[in-house]
């Protein structure tokens, strides 16, 4: 077993490595760029959503309850369409600075587990391969595969989704390495 405090560079070096890696994936290979589309007469529906004064959250349309799913009048607006979430945000500019911190916060965060994960199961001198699997199995479960649930429940499209497990992919790699390289002798 390896305490948390033998892992403190791990978790911010791979937090470090991870926040660097994101940014060269999003800003300069912009393979993300096709994962969002501009809706169809944008000013015009724009206009028409700024009269309801919508708040930040999550909204779904048509709305339901549980039980209003069988209604008729429910089962027309349907299909009728579109049926949709839509996400607001506060007003202005997206605040980048702020979410990169809470990107870096979740980095640390991920890291933090990992290191509890691999110092629980791990002894100082563990192999690399060893510390490999296992910081990466964790980091992969927590950037990768939780992705997953946006194109089954929110509709993301699946190519943006399985492009976002790849990125998963890649950070539980570094996040891995990380940890194997640094592992406790």
């Amino acid at each position: 077993m390896v305490p948390l405090t033998a892992l403190w560079l791990p978790i911010l070096l791979s937090a470090v490595i991870i926040f660097v890696a994101s940014s060269i994936m999003h800003m300069l290979l912009k393979y993300h760029q096709s994962d969002y589309s501009q809706l169809p007469d944008e000013d015009k529906i724009l206009a028409a959503l700024r009269p309801a004064n919508l708040k930040r959250g999550l909204y779904i349309f048509p709305f339901c309850t549980h039980k209003d799913m069988k209604s008729p009048a429910l089962i027309e607006k349907y299909k009728q369409g579109p049926v949709g979430f839509l996400t607001i945000l506060p007003s202005g500019p997206p605040a980048m600075p702020k979410f990169l911190v809470q990107w870096f916060v979740y980095c640390l965060l991920i890291g933090f587990f990992v290191a509890y994960l691999t110092g629980r199961t791990l002894p100082p001198g563990a192999d690399y391969l060893v510390v490999f699997r296992v910081a990466g199995t964790g980091a992969f479960l927590a950037y990768g595969l939780g992705q997953l649930s946006n194109g089954i429940w929110k509709g993301q499209r699946w190519s943006a989704t399985i492009k976002e497990v790849i990125d998963g992919l890649v950070y539980g790699l570094l996040t891995a390495g990380t940890f194997g390289w640094l592992w406790p002798r």
